[in-house]
């Protein structure tokens, strides 16, 4: 498999399969399309061969990987999901995204910003740490999309276009209604609820520390 490569990221569990399946699929092709990558069309057959011969008895996270020339990869590994109304510990990164850069919107192999940044903190310190772009606009976390809960009853997401990924979780909390996409500042992160998120995990609330 060549170094770059379209990456989706699920769960698997009992009597359910791969949750989100079809947004999941959905985006991989729209990606493979726009990038072109061939192959996008056989994840689906061969999503389901990997399962074919077992029953796993407990939830799996699932790692898809489509490379440049049309190549498939699966792993999969257990997975425990998290209880219920989880709360993670969060930290505000100094590294930065890019507003320019199209790739974010992509969920490809290239992790090296989100690895910078993750790495600016330590397991003890934070559970996620989220990244601002070039105009202090907060983005996205290393493995997750942002909410914030403004009091209208629809959680708010910040646009594509600010350089983030076209996450699974938010691309379902968009078409259910229960997200809409709307300009977010850090003032909002200080002053209102914020939710992280991702198809693997879920809806987490999270608790920033801010820097002093």
């Amino acid at each position: 498999m060549s170094s770059f490569s379209l990456i989706e990221t699920m769960r698997w569990e009992p009597a359910v399969g791969i949750v989100r399946l079809r947004l999941h699929l959905a985006r991989l092709k729209r990606s493979a399309a726009r990038l072109g990558f061939p192959g996008a069309g056989q994840a689906e057959q061969r999503l389901a061969a990997a399962f074919v011969d077992t029953s796993p008895l407990s939830a799996l996270r699932v790692r898809l990987a489509l490379d440049s020339t049309g190549r498939i990869d699966i792993a999969t590994t257990p997975f425990t999901p998290l209880p219920a109304d989880p709360l993670w510990t969060v930290r505000i990164a100094t590294t930065r995204l890019s507003s320019g850069d199209n790739l974010l919107r992509y969920k490809t192999s290239r992790r090296a910003v989100y690895e910078a940044a993750r790495a600016e903190y330590g397991p003890d310190e934070a559970d996620e740490v989220l990244l601002l772009n070039e105009r202090d606009e907060p983005c996205e976390g290393t493995i997750t999309s942002l909410f914030v809960d403004d009091g209208s009853g629809m959680l708010k997401t910040q646009p594509i276009s600010c350089g983030l990924l076209a996450g699974v979780l938010r691309t379902e909390m968009i078409c259910q209604r229960k997200a809409r996409v709307q300009r977010l500042t850090l003032d909002d992160l200080k002053s209102r609820p914020v939710f992280i998120g991702n198809s693997l995990r879920g809806l987490i609330r999270a608790n920033i520390l801010w820097r002093d």
